[in-house]
């Protein structure tokens, strides 16, 4: 027998309940068990978030900062993608407050390579407000800003599947980005999220979801997207590489390690020595579109090549060492 989907006014006082603590281990698996259904339902999808973004720790960043991140999830096991994309990004001065956590399907996580860089994870509101001044990004560790997501962590794992809460971190940026590029790890999941964006107040979103299941943009073939502008869900689309000026590269030729792995090819590529290869190119067209999310050029091929002369010049690689250097970390 079907349940019915619970309503706003039921998501809001529940979402309260279990993020303040006040929800047992029983009645939380319930929940995330009947919400399933409604992981695709942009009004819980905001809900949620709009209840997850009144607890956390907050921050401030500088006007027209973007955030680039994936749901995770999509058990491809690439290499660090987004997280090489935001040091492109800030590379050509747009601020990044990249938001991420640690491995969840994968062997690396954005905080597990960002450590094995030499970044110091931490959550100190003023060194971050620093790093995106001076570096021109942060790393916002969910861990750091999200308290109220601990009392859903037993029942998550206990269940073992997806939960709406899955879905929640990248509509929750603490620095309260306006612009965002985000990846999801399902087709069905682009439109819902885009929704969600426009009802959050999104300035400009694209929702992104990759060829052969990736929760970025692929190489390997068409992929979709869909663009929120001004709180408005504009447009629904397909993206090929080819139309940024990119071939085509398979997914395989980007599958990751672990985080020294990671981290030894995320150097590479910002030191210029990955040019040509399958990495690089993920990098760029991931970028590109960042890029054109922030208000940088007219065309996603615009965008790639802001951000090739950021790889090419060095920007993207100043801007990890800065990072580092900010943190209290070295090399």
């Amino acid at each position: 027998m079907s349940v019915a989907p619970l309503s706003v006014a039921e998501l809001d006082t529940a979402f309260a309940v279990i993020m303040d603590g006040q929800a047992s281990e029983a009645e939380i698996r319930s929940f995330l068990t009947r919400t399933v259904q409604q992981m695709t339902d942009p009004e819980a999808l905001a809900a949620g978030a709009r209840a997850l973004r009144s607890r956390m720790i907050a921050m401030a960043a500088p006007e027209g900062a973007i955030d680039v991140c994936g749901t995770g999830g999509d058990g491809a096991h690439t290499l660090n993608i987004s997280t090489a994309v935001a040091f492109v990004v800030a590379g050509c001065g747009v601020p990044v407050a990249k938001h991420g956590n640690r491995a969840m399907s994968s062997k690396s996580g954005a905080a597990d390579v960002l450590e094995a860089l030499g970044v110091k994870l931490t959550g100190d509101g003023p060194t971050l407000e620093q790093c995106l001044r001076e570096a021109g990004i942060a790393f916002l560790f969910a861990q750091n800003h999200h308290p109220a997501m601990r009392h859903v962590a037993a029942a998550r794992r206990e269940l073992g599947h997806r939960t709406i809460f899955n879905l929640l971190g990248p509509l929750s940026n603490p620095a309260r980005v306006k612009r965002q590029l985000v990846g999801v790890f399902s087709p069905e999941a682009v439109t819902p999220m885009a929704k969600a964006l426009a009802l959050l107040n999104a300035e400009r979103a694209w929702v992104v979801h990759g060829a052969g299941g990736l929760d970025e943009l692929s190489c390997q073939g068409p992929c979709m997207a869909a663009e929120t502008v001004c709180g408005e869900v504009i447009r629904q689309f397909g993206i090929l590489s080819a139309d940024a000026g990119i071939g085509a590269f398979d997914n395989a030729a980007v599958r990751g390690g672990d985080a020294a792995h990671n981290a030894a090819q995320l150097s590479d590529l910002l030191a210029g020595r990955l040019e040509g290869a399958a990495y690089e190119n993920f990098v760029l067209l991931n970028a590109g579109a960042a890029l054109l999310v922030a208000g940088r050029g007219a065309r996603l091929a615009d965008g790639v090549v802001l951000a090739r002369g950021a790889l090419r010049e060095g920007r993207a690689l100043e801007a990890l060492d800065k990072l580092r250097a900010l943190t209290g970390s070295a090399p």
